[in-house]
């Protein structure tokens, strides 16, 4: 049997150590958890059964592209935001998006206003669908942008309705009473009205108004809201969006599956 080139051989032992190095380096990616977001160089090695020499090296490698971050001393290594930016990626092509879209621009077309979908994950709310004003003066988060549960009337529409374990603690990581008593009562309100609202929480100037959608399990995966400035939406037009954005997500919701008569809010 002819043996091989030894350039051959070579390109091929280099392909398996890069195969090999990419196999390492998302086990590594994988082994933080919402349990354990954070880990030191020994809990990582635990998981992964990787030499420490080979460990720091694609801890650095996965750092240099964002992938992962170092913090604290002693040090510690978390996920970083480019694992986000994939996760927005994901998130656009999901088919929510495409069911929706129909839904989301008629808001727009009905309202002038910038629409939007939001998506929840690990108590923060993802847009992953916005279609923007076409006013000169207009309000956008743009597709990707993300904000806590406790932020803004896209926030609350999901807060409101999440299991009561999970709200109560994202209330208690509110550190002034008043605030926290602020937020529960505008919880209630939406509860009550199905939409939440919310005036220059995100952005000075800017009034918002949110509801929520749910899948086949009757479980709150999202929200649809409108947003947009101050000098254009007053209390009256306020209370008419309400009404487009909790029929909005009404549709939505039955597309995802929810039951159309059982009770939405």
């Amino acid at each position: 049997m002819a043996k091989k080139p030894k350039a051959e051989v070579h390109d091929a032992e280099q392909g398996a150590s890069g195969v090999r190095a990419v196999d390492r380096a998302i086990a590594i990616l994988q082994c933080f958890t919402p349990d354990q977001p954070a880990m030191s160089v020994i809990e990582i090695q635990k998981r992964v059964g990787l030499s420490r020499p080979t460990l720091y090296r694609l801890l650095q490698t996965l750092a240099q592209r964002d992938l992962i971050q170092a913090e604290g001393d002693p040090q510690r290594f978390r996920l970083s935001h480019g694992v986000m930016k994939l996760a927005h990626v994901w998130l656009n092509g999901l088919e929510v998006v495409a069911i929706a879209r129909p839904v989301v621009e008629g808001l727009r077309e009905a309202t002038g206003e910038t629409a939007a979908l939001f998506r929840e994950q690990d108590d923060r709310g993802i847009c992953i669908l916005e279609c923007e004003s076409r006013h000169v003066l207009s309000i956008s988060r743009g597709v990707g942008h993300s904000l806590s549960l406790i932020q803004g009337s896209t926030g609350k529409a999901m807060l409101a309705f999440i299991d009561p374990k999970r709200q109560g603690a994202l209330l208690a990581s509110i550190a002034k009473s008043a605030d926290r008593a602020r937020l529960e009562d505008a919880l209630s309100f939406a509860r009550r009205n199905g939409y939440a609202t919310s005036h220059g929480e995100i952005f000075a100037g800017a009034v918002a108004v949110s509801a929520p959608c749910f899948d086949h399990r009757g479980e709150v995966v999202g929200s649809v809201g409108l947003y947009g400035p101050s000098a254009r939406i007053d209390e009256r037009k306020l209370l008419e969006y309400s009404k487009l954005v909790r029929e909005a997500g009404r549709q939505i919701s039955v597309l995802l599956g929810y039951q159309d008569g059982a009770p939405i809010a």
